[in-house]
């Protein structure tokens, strides 16, 4: 006669029932009794599950597309400009990155900053437009490069300017030894450069763009010795 047994017994079976269960994700399917009671009283959203974006777990170099095993085999190619030693140097020009160059170019500024601060955004900026003109001159002769691969390049080529900094501090008393060393390192750089961004699609109009090339090198060069 009194109700309250069978209320009891209602409440008993939707609180212990084991057909009810706040299943999530993927097990919401093998129980479709607790999806249709959760989403008939409005609670539908608990069975919502937010998938993870794989690329939020990323590392943070490959957030930024930083590969640097691929950076320190394009300065080996650079340093080592030598087609008898076997390197895949076109990888260089044919795989351009952006922090790689960018890294040479600021550790370039670092150590020309010795009594000239203001030289280093200047040599971004040189780096920058530098490019730009060899960029532009080379498509003027019939060169098939991107901006991108001109200004990978050139910036990775600053590596040998980067060697022989440290022999100009030590021989800087040597006026004759010292101008041999920067010619060296000039023509290494500008070799570096030219090597790979002159390919056989110019003929005989390679030195036109060798020689921009050479020079952009010894104002590099001008901007650390501030000669």
């Amino acid at each position: 006669h009194c109700p309250a047994p069978h209320l009891w017994h209602f409440l008993s079976g939707t609180i212990s029932s084991p057909d009810i269960k706040l299943n999530m994700g993927s097990d919401s399917g093998k129980d479709p009794y607790a999806t249709t009671f959760l989403r008939q009283r409005g609670y539908g959203w608990l069975l919502e599950v937010e998938e993870e974006d794989s690329e939020d777990s990323k590392p943070l170099l490959e957030e930024l597309d930083i590969d640097l095993k691929d950076i320190y085999y394009k300065i080996r190619c650079v340093l080592m400009p030598m087609p008898s030693l076997g390197y895949n140097r076109q990888v260089v020009r044919d795989n351009p990155d952006f922090w790689g160059p960018l890294a040479v170019v600021l550790l370039f500024s670092m150590i020309s900053i010795y009594g000239q601060f203001r030289v280093v955004s200047w040599i971004v900026t040189i780096w920058i437009f530098g490019s730009l003109t060899i960029f532009l001159l080379a498509r003027v002769l019939g060169g098939e490069v991107s901006y991108g691969q001109v200004l990978g390049v050139i910036g990775y080529s600053l590596l040998p300017l980067i060697v022989i900094a440290p022999l100009l501090l030590v021989i800087g008393g040597f006026e004759v030894v010292s101008t041999l060393i920067k010619l060296f390192g000039v023509f290494w750089a500008a070799y570096s450069a030219a090597s790979l961004l002159v390919g056989d699609e110019f003929k005989t109009k390679k030195p036109l763009l060798i020689y921009p090339i050479f020079l952009l090198y010894i104002y590099f060069l001008s901007l650390y010795t501030g000669v």
